[in-house]
């Protein structure tokens, strides 16, 4: 396992505990999904695994993080970076009065590795010398994750990658995911309600509830549950409309 997330509880203010008693494994080159709805879990187990979690007053108060076996539970941000662990957040993190490219370069060791970036994201090259705020947001997040990849991660964390975008962008973002993690061997640990198009492209699922694990398995084993589909995919006659309803029926709370 590249990293693992053992027996962890994350709390805020060490007070609000917002995960509780946690594991997980991701391996190494391979696409691994977090899904559940919000409230769930996912941004702060991110968080928790980047160090991103002390600056927003929260920390693993139990448990570890484990990088290629390596406890790293106890470091900030910079160092979780620079060991190769590069985290994606939730919304468009860019400079936006800066151009597309100069967003790029600010990260970019040599033109070569700019270039890279748009053989991956031809509309960022189309881009380059528009300011970033006047991108859409699609384009928004393909320039984060194209800037992502410039720092060479070994594992990327993206946190609800499709959020707020339109299904081209969306069918768009996770394709080049998918070939982003299969041509560098980076390995993807991806947040998403988009429970659908991340299970199309995932190798191994995780469903949180309330901060809890309730279910894991191969992606595409996960599509295929019963339980999976009516409360996350909506195929069934209930839905999140109904969630209250349903959540006393869900088979896998205790």
């Amino acid at each position: 396992m590249l990293l693992e997330v053992k027996n962890a509880e994350v709390a805020y203010n060490r007070f609000f505990v917002a995960v509780k008693n946690l594991s997980f494994g991701v391996e190494e080159g391979s696409i691994t999904v977090l899904l559940g709805p919000n409230g769930a879990g996912k941004s702060t187990i991110l968080k928790s695994i980047s160090g991103l979690i002390r600056m927003e007053r929260g920390e693993v108060t139990r448990g570890a993080v484990l990088l290629d076996g390596r406890d790293i539970t106890g470091l900030d941000a910079e160092q979780v970076y620079r060991l190769g662990v590069v985290h994606v957040l939730e919304g468009h993190r860019i400079f936006k009065e800066l151009t597309t490219e100069e967003n790029l370069t600010v990260v970019a060791r040599d033109r070569g590795e700019l270039d890279q970036v748009y053989v991956y994201f031809p509309r960022l090259a189309e881009r380059r010398a528009e300011q970033a705020g006047y991108l859409s947001g699609g384009e928004q997040q393909m320039l984060v994750i194209g800037r992502a990849l410039l720092s060479r991660p070994r594992a990327l964390l993206i946190d609800e990658p499709s959020l707020g975008l339109a299904p081209l962008f969306v069918k768009l973002l996770f394709e080049t995911i998918t070939r982003i993690s299969a041509e560098r061997r980076i390995t993807i640990l991806l947040s998403e309600q988009n429970a659908v198009k991340a299970l199309a492209i995932a190798d191994y699922a995780y469903v949180l509830d309330h901060g809890q694990l309730v279910m894991e398995g191969r992606a595409a084993d996960i599509a295929r549950n019963e339980d999976v589909k009516e409360f996350y995919l909506g195929f069934g006659q209930q839905s999140y409309r109904n969630v209250k309803t349903y959540k006393r029926r869900k088979r896998w709370l205790f």
